[in-house]
């Protein structure tokens, strides 16, 4: 198993948990990229990467994220498939029930994860890598 293989999965266990708190594993620089979803964006750097998360998890009570499966891409990619739960704060919305899966697709440079795109579909992230399910 490669370094940047554990190291994503050293990022869900502590997502697994509810903390999203950690950044030690992202480059100063990073981007993180939220293709589709309620409020999709793009942020730089770790005050922009936070400032995205707390967007995202604002809107969610009782956000939890569990990795599925994890596939290394290549030397410099790494692949999560994700389920995910939570309830809309102002909608009520069940998570589950909208997006069963959804996936984030980890970039890799010297070591250090130097870009995180998130879909809220899977489908749609295994479609633009070019991989069935």
């Amino acid at each position: 198993m490669s370094e940047n293989l554990d190291l994503v999965r050293s990022i869900y266990a502590d997502h697994e948990r509810g903390d999203f708190r950690s950044v030690e594993w992202a480059d100063p620089d990073v981007e993180w990229v939220l293709v589709d979803g309620p409020s999709p964006g793009r942020w730089t750097g770790l005050a922009g990467m936070a400032e995205g998360w707390r967007d995202f998890l604002s809107a969610w009570g009782d956000y939890r994220a569990v990795a599925e499966e994890y596939r290394e891409l290549d030397g410099e990619r790494v692949l999560v498939l994700i389920r995910h739960s939570g309830r809309g704060k102002t909608s009520g919305v069940d998570l589950g029930q909208l997006h069963a899966r959804i996936a984030a697709i980890f970039h890799f440079r010297d070591g250090r994860v130097v870009r995180v795109v998130n879909y809220m579909d899977a489908d749609r992230a295994l479609a633009d890598l070019g991989l069935e399910d």
